[in-house]
């Protein structure tokens, strides 16, 4: 009988042990101290304290006030009990790489220096290292040879100061503020032209840390961040070739949601949903053939599959002043879904250029879905590039973005973009085939250049996998245009060239001296008289559009809404435009989520059934 009972009580502590382990909830104060037990009322000090100890399902809550510290989580949560890192409600909880710094020296002028010992930093100082790496492009200076950019900054007040080219440009006519580093055995000297502040009766800060939130290891899975103030990271270049280490990033994991943060000031790029570090990285030749490789490297390595990596949550985020990007992801961003965010001022200052600027920039995001963000004042909006198979760009709103709002370059297919609003001088550039674009509006122009990709073989996979199938150089033609607006004037010309394949459109709209084409659709439809004058106007934190949309361009013509079955098949990859999990896909709501009239469609991404001038556009 005692066997039989013990029996009884193993089986019954089997199947409720999942019941039995209650998660802890931990709590950092800058009141606290890293010896207390971490309970409400004997809180950690630094966030590390709490994420040393925190295990899945575990949650660390973050009192108000600024901590200066990188935080690296040592452990994974799991699918359905992640670690949470999260700020207290109600309550600003600021994570900087900087530190304050005091006793500053007056030199001349308005000219203050200070110097930091080496063991100031510890193993990394942002003021000795030279940001370089794949596809940067440092500006020449004005003896004709390439600046040097640190990841170090000085920030006065919360505001950047910018980096001087030489030290004696500080005692010129030096323009606005500037700063100049210079390190050696005995430490590192900061000179900085305050203008007319005194440093040490202003607020004034370095950075100090690479990264802000970023585990060392890779496969850190399921953590959630949330609610903080993330800024001033001291980050460096994040090509597609090489680790990408973002103010905040992932590291090569999968499941992490990162939301409802404000993510500022980093150096380079504000999230990574990117690569892991490979010891090859920077010794391929650059170019074209260095990433080729980098992709070959990562299919052969293994673990990027639908099981391992990406499905990421990044929402209701607001990411600015970024000097790279808001955020990129090299192959790690695969399945996650990117929605709500504004991204603003990303390259605004123009320091440098290079290849992966843009508001959001991902190299094979697989299945990705970029959905209701708002994403303006950036070099480029969305740059989707390489491999971006099954990934759908759906309901934002982009404007006054330098490059283009939507950036499409050597994909195969079946990519969607649909119900979105493109207002920037040019709208989309694509060089890529397999493209759907549907009831967008189109206020810029379409750019075409197929000839930048004829000789680019890139690879393509098993239909919602990471699974390698061949590998094909981007031909010309089979895009697909339903029911969008076009405003400018060149309207859908590009395409009027000798394609591989063909190019399906219907049910189009082109406003005044818009161009279609006839060789592709029959009976466009066109509106020469339309107003084609808008504009967006901003009251504190709402967007309004302000635009005229004639309910006539409805009535007058006869449409059918979209779906998988009229999309057919991306060419390359025999594929059809589906979701994530394989379903069919039917275009039926609109910019707002509101349904459409399914037996006649209006054009573009709103619905309405009276004449417009003024809408609505964020928040929805």
């Amino acid at each position: 009988m005692k066997f039989k009972n013990i029996i009884i009580i193993f089986f019954l502590i089997t199947i409720f042990q999942p019941f039995l382990s209650l998660a802890n909830e931990f709590y950092v104060s800058t009141k606290g101290n890293d010896e207390n037990d971490g309970t409400k009322n004997n809180p950690f000090r630094t966030i590390q304290a709490a994420a040393n100890v925190a295990y899945p399902g575990d949650v660390i809550t973050v009192f108000g006030g600024i901590y200066r510290e990188r935080i690296d989580p040592p452990r994974s949560g799991e699918e359905n009990n992640p670690i949470v890192y999260q700020a207290a409600t109600g309550q600003q909880v600021t994570i900087t790489g900087a530190e304050e710094l005091k006793g500053w020296k007056h030199q001349i002028g308005d000219v203050w220096m200070r110097h930091l010992p080496n063991n100031y930093f510890g193993s990394f100082n942002p003021f000795a290292n030279v940001i370089r790496s794949d596809w940067f492009f440092p500006l020449e200076s004005q003896q004709g040879v390439d600046r040097k950019h640190l990841t170090g900054m000085v920030y006065i007040n919360n505001q950047v100061i910018e980096q001087a080219e030489t030290l004696e440009e500080l005692y010129g006519k030096c323009w606005g503020m500037r700063w100049f580093a210079k390190s050696d055995n005995s430490g590192t000297y900061i000179w900085v032209n305050f203008k007319e502040s005194n440093p040490n009766k202003e607020f004034v800060e370095i950075n100090k840390r690479r990264t802000v939130f970023y585990p060392s290891k890779t496969g850190i899975n399921y953590i959630t961040v949330n609610g903080f103030h993330l800024t001033q990271a001291a980050n460096p270049w994040s090509p597609p070739t090489r680790e990408q280490i973002g103010l905040i990033g992932v590291n090569w994991s999968k499941g992490w949601v990162i939301e409802n943060n404000r993510i500022t000031h980093a150096r380079c790029t504000g999230i990574t949903l990117g690569k892991y570090h490979d010891r090859l990285d920077g010794l391929i030749e650059y170019g074209y053939n260095a990433h080729y490789q980098t992709v070959e490297r990562v299919i052969n390595r293994g673990d990027w599959t639908k099981e391992n990596i990406g499905h990421h949550i990044v929402r209701n985020n607001h990411i600015y002043d970024c000097e790279q990007a808001g955020l990129v992801g090299s192959h790690g961003a695969s399945f996650s879904t990117i929605s709500n965010n504004v991204i603003n001022n990303i390259n605004v200052k123009k320091w440098w250029d290079g290849f992966e600027q843009a508001g959001i920039k991902l190299h094979a995001g697989v299945d990705v879905l970029i959905e209701d963000n708002l994403i303006y004042n950036c070099q480029r909006g969305i740059w989707l590039d390489w491999m971006s198979q099954g990934a759908r760009v759906s309901k934002n709103l982009l404007y006054n973005n330098e490059k283009h709002d939507f950036f499409t370059e050597v994909n195969h297919g079946p990519l969607l973009a649909d119900n979105n609003i493109f207002l920037s001088d040019v709208s989309v550039k694509d060089v890529s085939q397999g493209g759907a674009f549907v009831h967008n509006l189109f206020a810029g122009k379409v750019e075409v250049r197929t000839s930048q990709g004829a000789d680019r073989y890139t690879q393509y996979f098993k239909p919602h996998s990471c699974e390698y199938i061949g590998e094909s150089n981007i031909l010309d033609g089979d895009d697909r245009f339903y029911n969008n607006i076009f405003m400018h004037s060149s309207g859908l010309s590009e395409y009027d060239q000798k394609n591989s394949f063909p190019i399906f459109m219907k049910g189009n709209l082109f406003l005044k001296n818009a161009k279609s084409l006839k060789k592709y659709e029959k009976n466009p439809q066109h509106d020469y008289n339309a107003d084609i004058r808008f504009n967006i106007d901003k009251n504190i934190n709402e967007y309004f559009l302000n635009i005229n949309l004639n309910k006539d361009w409805s009535e007058n013509k006869k449409r059918f809404l979209i779906d998988t079955k009229i999309l057919g098949k991306a060419k390359i990859t025999n594929q059809f435009f589906e979701d994530r999990e394989g379903e069919k896909i039917i275009i039926n709501t609109d910019f707002h989520g509101k349904l459409r009239n399914q037996n006649n469609p209006m054009p573009g991404p709103f619905s309405f059934k009276e004449s417009l001038d003024k809408l609505k556009v964020w928040p929805k």
